[in-house]
C-alpha cells in the first residue's frame, strides 16, 4: 500500500484482484465506498468526499479496474461483474474494515448494487445514483440492443462492444469527445426531444456526430482538463471493456434472476436524465427490488452527472440517508 496526501485527501494504492485499485479517501468514521461511471474516474466524486468527511464519514472514491490510477488487465473477460464486486470487496479488507456502505453512479451503480447483492455481508447498505437496480434475468442484453434501434442504426452500448471501434474515434481527442459526451446527457446542453438521439449513432458515422458544441457549466475548463489527462494516459480500452462483457455477466448473474437488495438503499437521478426514461419500469419495480428503500429522489431540471450538477443536493441526500442507517 503507498500513500500520498495533498489538500486533505489522501490517494493510496491497495491490492486487489485486478492487481491494484487507486482511492482517494478523506474523513474519519464509518467506511463508504463511491463508485464513479463511464467516462469518468475517482474525480466525479470531488465534492462528496469533504461533505460525507464533515458528516463523520470515511469517504472513499476508487478508479475501477481500467481506469485512472489502478491496473488494466488486458484480457476483455477480466472485465466481468464478479471481477468488479471482488476488488470492491479486495478495497475493505485493504482499509482494515469489514463492511461499507456502497454508492455508485451510471455503470458504478450497476456495480453497487451487484456487489450489495453478492456479498451482503460486506456492503450493508446501497446508495444508486442515475441508474436503477434491475435484477437480473430476461432476455440476453445483446439481443435487447437489437431490437430496440430502428434499421440503419446501432445503440451506443452496441457501439461500444466492438473491440477498438470506439477507441479509435475516442482517442485522437480524448478532451473534445468527452466534452462532448457530457454535454450530450447534461441539463441544459442535453440535445432537445426533436434532435436525433445521440444514443444512436447512424451505420457507418461516428457517435460524436449528434454530440452538441457545448460545455456543461457544471465543468470547468479545468475539471475537463484533469478527467481528459487522465484517458490521455490510459486510453480508453479498460473503461470500454465494462461494456464488452454485459453478455457475460447476464449470463454469470443467472442464479441471481429476479433477486432482490434487502438492505438499506437509496436512489437518486435527475428528472431529466435519459436513464430514468428508459428504465423507468425498474424504477416503478422498487417496491419488489429494493424492499429496503429509503428515499428514491428525482431532482428537477436535472440530467445524468447527478452529484456534479447538483453536488450540494446530492451530498445533503447522501448524508442524511446515511444518518438514518443503523450502526
Amino acid at each position: 500500500m503507498t500513500t500520498t496526501a495533498a489538500a486533505g485527501l489522501t490517494h493510496r494504492l491497495v491490492r486487489s484482484p485486478a492487481g491494484r485499485i487507486h482511492l482517494v479517501e478523506q474523513g474519519d468514521g464509518p467506511l463508504v465506498l463511491l463508485l464513479h461511471g463511464f467516462p469518468e474516474g475517482w474525480y466525479s466524486w470531488r465534492h462528496q468526499l469533504p461533505a460525507l468527511a464533515a458528516a463523520g464519514y470515511r469517504a472513499v472514491a476508487i478508479d475501477l479496474r481500467g481506469y485512472g490510477r489502478s491496473s488494466r488487465p488486458g484480457e476483455v473477460d477480466a472485465y466481468r461483474i464478479g471481477d468488479l464486486v471482488e476488488d470492491n470487496v479486495a478495497v475493505v479488507e485493504a482499509l482494515g474494515e469489514r463492511q461499507a456502505v456502497i454508492a455508485g453512479h451510471d455503470v458504478g451503480s450497476v456495480i453497487a448494487a451487484n456487489s450489495a447483492l453478492i456479498r451482503p455481508d460486506v456492503f450493508r447498505a446501497v446508495a444508486l445514483l442515475s441508474v436503477p437496480y434491475t435484477p437480473a434475468g430476461g432476455p440476453r442484453p445483446s439481443d435487447v440492443f437489437t431490437r430496440m434501434v430502428p434499421p440503419g442504426h446501432e445503440f451506443y452500448v452496441s457501439y461500444f462492444q466492438q473491440p477498438g471501434r470506439a477507441e479509435s474515434e475516442i482517442e485522437p481527442d480524448v478532451r473534445g469527445w468527452l466534452r462532448g459526451f457530457y454535454a450530450s446527457l447534461s441539463a441544459g446542453t442535453m440535445p432537445g426531444p426533436d434532435a436525433p438521439p445521440w444514443a444512436l449513432i447512424r451505420a457507418g458515422h461516428a457517435m460524436r456526430e449528434r454530440f452538441p458544441d457545448a460545455q456543461p457549466d457544471w465543468l470547468s475548463d479545468a475539471d475537463l482538463d484533469v478527467v481528459a489527462a487522465e484517458f490521455e494516459r490510459t486510453g480508453l480500452t479498460g473503461a470500454l471493456n465494462r461494456y464488452r462483457n454485459f453478455d457475460q455477466d447476464w449470463a454469470d448473474l443467472a442464479g441471481y434472476a429476479g433477486a432482490p437488495i434487502t438492505q438499506p438503499s437509496l436512489f437518486v437521478a435527475g428528472a431529466l436524465d435519459a436513464a430514468v426514461v428508459a428504465l423507468a419500469g425498474a424504477i416503478d419495480a422498487f417496491p419488489t427490488t429494493l424492499p429496503g428503500l429509503g428515499g428514491s429522489h428525482l431532482l428537477d431540471g436535472a440530467g445524468h452527472w447527478i452529484q456534479q450538477e447538483r453536488p450540494g443536493e446530492v451530498s445533503a441526500l447522501l448524508t442524511r440517508w446515511l444518518g438514518s442507517l443503523p450502526n
